[in-house]
C-alpha cells in the first residue's frame, strides 16, 4: 500500500467499472507523472460531465438539454420506439445507422439478485409514452444475456395487451451473455433489420 493521497487515488480509481488494483496503479501513477495542465484539463471536463450533463425527459438518454439531439430532431419516425437498457446501447444502434425511430432507455436491466424490479427502471415513463404517443413498433433491444432477457420477457408481458402495439425482439447473432455496445454494426444491424415479432 501507498501512503495517503496516492493510495486514495488508486482505491478511487479501483471503483470505477472495469478497473481491477493494478489497472487503478498505473493510472494512477500515470496521472502523477502528467503535465498538470492535462490534469487541470481532465477535472474541469469531470467537472462539467457532473453540473451539465443530465438525462433526458422523454427518452432517458443522456443530454446537455432537457431532450437529447434523438427526441429534437423532427425527422425520426415517432412511430418506431426501440427500447434499450443504457444510454450506451442508444450509440450501439446509432452506429448501425439502420434504425430511424426514436428510444426509450429504461436504466438498466431486471436483476432481482441485486434488488433491481420494474421499479428501479423507467417503465412506467415507458407505459406513459406509449398512451401519449402514437407508437405502432415497439423493439426490444435488451442485451443478450440473463438479465437482458429477463427484462425482455417482462416487457412483452407488459405490452402484448396494448391495441395495434407490434412488439418485436432483436433477431438472433447476437452472442449469448454480450452487451450491444460490443457488438460490431454490422452484427447488430443485421440484428435490428431481421428482428422478429414476438
Amino acid at each position: 500500500m501507498y501512503e495517503g493521497v496516492v493510495q486514495d487515488l488508486i482505491d478511487e480509481l479501483g471503483r470505477l467499472p472495469g478497473i481491477g488494483p493494478k489497472s487503478a496503479q498505473r493510472i494512477a501513477f500515470h496521472l502523477l507523472a502528467t503535465d498538470p495542465a492535462d490534469i487541470g484539463r481532465l477535472q474541469d471536463v469531470l467537472g462539467k460531465v457532473r453540473e451539465g450533463v443530465q438525462f433526458c425527459e422523454i427518452c432517458g438518454n443522456v443530454s446537455e438539454q432537457e431532450k437529447c439531439r434523438i427526441c429534437r430532431d423532427s425527422r425520426r419516425d415517432t412511430s418506431l420506439l426501440c427500447v434499450v437498457e443504457e444510454p450506451k446501447d442508444v450509440l450501439a444502434v446509432e452506429r448501425t445507422r439502420e434504425f430511424r425511430g426514436r428510444y426509450h432507455v429504461l436504466g438498466g436491466s431486471l436483476d432481482p439478485l441485486s434488488g433491481v424490479g420494474p421499479d428501479q427502471l423507467r417503465m412506467r415513463e415507458l407505459l406513459a409514452r406509449l398512451g401519449a404517443e402514437e407508437v405502432s413498433e415497439v423493439i426490444i433491444a435488451t442485451d443478450p444475456n440473463t438479465e437482458g432477457e429477463a427484462t425482455a420477457t417482462y416487457l412483452v408481458r407488459m405490452l402484448r395487451d396494448f391495441p395495434g402495439l407490434r412488439v418485436t425482439r432483436l433477431a438472433s447473432g447476437l452472442p449469448m451473455g454480450g452487451d450491444l455496445e460490443f457488438a460490431d454494426e454490422l452484427t447488430l444491424g443485421r440484428a435490428l433489420s431481421g428482428r422478429r415479432a414476438l
